[in-house]
């Protein structure tokens, strides 16, 4: 419109249109937003605490794991487990172990007693008991004069088989040994003084009926 109409228009007692005011925009730094901030409840600078019903954050690295176990509990729930297993292992080889021992002496008894077959020296008729410890016990076995010389000379021995002591010539004691040494029930060291075998002299025999 040229200033000449709006002069007239004004003269004829217009009024000019009222100019549209202006809103502040919202977000721009130094400018109010025209709405008051909440405030939160509690101390200033922590907001979001305090909300009723909330729960308070947990520290860094104190946090839930999966299931609700904290690591600490999940590495000590490790631990037991792998010392289980471990214990469990060494259960298992232990008694392999006892197994195999076993499995062992079985087999070589069996070698013993094959050896042994129809060598044994014993005299039915002997009166002579030769006592020696075996065993944490006192055994004896019966021989005639000439074998309890030949016994304390180490020319004969005794060898424990299947419960039995059976008399046997110091090459086969030797073999006896070499098979199955726990076997070996007396062996004589003729150089071993007198004082070492108590029980080579007849005259210190132990009495039948003496219990031990």
């Amino acid at each position: 419109m040229s200033d000449t109409l709006r002069d007239q228009l004004l003269g004829l007692g217009f009024k000019p249109a009222p100019k549209p005011e202006r809103k502040p925009q919202a977000g721009k730094p130094g400018q109010p937003s025209g709405k008051p901030h909440a405030r939160h409840p509690g101390k200033p600078g922590q907001a979001g605490k305090g909300k009723p019903g909330g729960r308070p954050h947990a520290p860094a690295g104190q946090g839930p794991g999966k299931g609700g176990k904290r690591e600490g509990d999940i590495d000590l729930a490790k631990a037991y487990a792998i010392r289980a297993q471990k214990e469990k292992d060494e259960r298992i080889e232990t008694e392999r172990q006892k197994q195999e021992e076993a499995r062992l002496r079985r087999e070589a008894k069996a070698r013993l007693e094959a050896l042994l077959k129809d060598q044994a020296l014993n005299d039915a008729s002997a009166e002579i008991a030769r006592h020696f410890p075996y065993g944490g016990k006192i055994k004896r076995i019966y021989v005639n004069e000439a074998q309890l010389k030949a016994l304390n000379a180490g020319e004969l021995g005794v060898v424990q088989l299947n419960g039995r002591y059976l008399l046997v010539t110091a090459a086969m004691l030797a073999q006896a040994e070499a098979t199955f040494a726990p076997s070996v029930a007396l062996k004589v060291d003729p150089n071993a003084p007198a004082a070492e075998d108590p029980y080579a002299d007849p005259q210190f025999q132990v009495p039948d009926d003496l219990v031990w």
